[in-house]
C-alpha cells in the first residue's frame, strides 16, 4: 500500500489504525508549513522545531482531528498558532516574573515578611495552603503554576469546559489569597 498517493482522511485513518508510517506522510507533506508558521511567530528556530515536533506528536496521540470538520492543513494550522500563542504567553509570564524578583518587587521587597522568611519556608507555607483548597481547585493550581500548563491545555487533560477551569483557578487563588493574607499584605 503507497500510502504517499493517499488523501489526508486516509492517512488519518491509516494513522489511527496503529500505521505509525502515515504520520510520516502527513509530516512530509505539512511539517514545513506548520514548522514556518511557527517560526513566524515564535521568531526562534529551535522554538519553531520543537513546536513542530509537538504538534505532530500532539496530531498522533491525542487524535483529537475530526476529518468532518474541516481540512488536516487547517487544523494543523489552527492548532500550531493556538500553542505558539500559548508558548508566547508562558514566556511572557516568566519574564514579567523574573523582572520582578530582579527588582525586588512584589513578594521579594525591603520590609516585607519575606525578609523574615527564607523562601524554602515560603514554599512549605504555599504548599500547605494549597493543601485546605479543595481538590477540584488545587488540581488547576496546581496545572497551571507548577506544570506551566494553559488553562486551554488543563481543559483538555481534564476533560471539564474552560469556564470551568477559569472558575476553579479563580476561587482557588481567592482562597489562597485569604489563607496566605500575612504573606500578601
Amino acid at each position: 500500500m503507497n500510502l504517499s498517493s493517499k488523501s489526508d482522511t486516509e492517512l488519518f485513518r491509516a494513522l489511527q489504525s496503529g500505521n505509525h508510517k502515515a504520520l510520516g506522510v502527513l509530516y512530509d507533506r505539512y511539517g514545513t508549513v506548520v514548522y514556518r508558521l511557527a517560526l513566524r511567530i515564535l521568531g526562534n528556530p529551535a522554538e519553531a522545531e520543537d513546536l513542530t515536533q509537538d504538534i505532530f506528536v500532539s496530531f498522533w496521540r491525542k487524535n483529537n482531528y475530526d476529518p468532518d470538520r474541516g481540512s488536516v492543513s487547517v487544523f494543523l494550522m489552527t492548532l500550531t498558532r493556538s500553542r505558539a500563542i500559548d508558548r508566547i504567553r508562558k514566556s511572557r509570564t516568566k519574564q514579567k516574573f523574573l523582572q520582578k524578583l530582579g527588582r525586588g518587587d512584589s513578594l521579594f521587597s525591603p520590609g516585607n515578611l519575606m525578609e523574615q522568611v527564607s523562601l524554602s519556608e515560603v514554599a512549605k507555607l504555599v504548599r500547605s495552603a494549597l493543601q485546605q483548597l479543595p481538590e477540584n481547585q488545587r488540581q488547576v493550581l496546581e496545572m497551571a503554576y507548577y506544570d506551566g500548563m494553559s488553562q486551554s491545555e488543563i481543559n483538555r487533560a481534564l476533560n471539564i469546559p474552560l469556564g470551568t477551569v477559569k472558575t476553579r483557578a479563580r476561587q482557588g487563588l481567592i482562597k489562597l489569597r485569604h489563607i496566605l493574607k500575612d504573606l500578601v499584605e
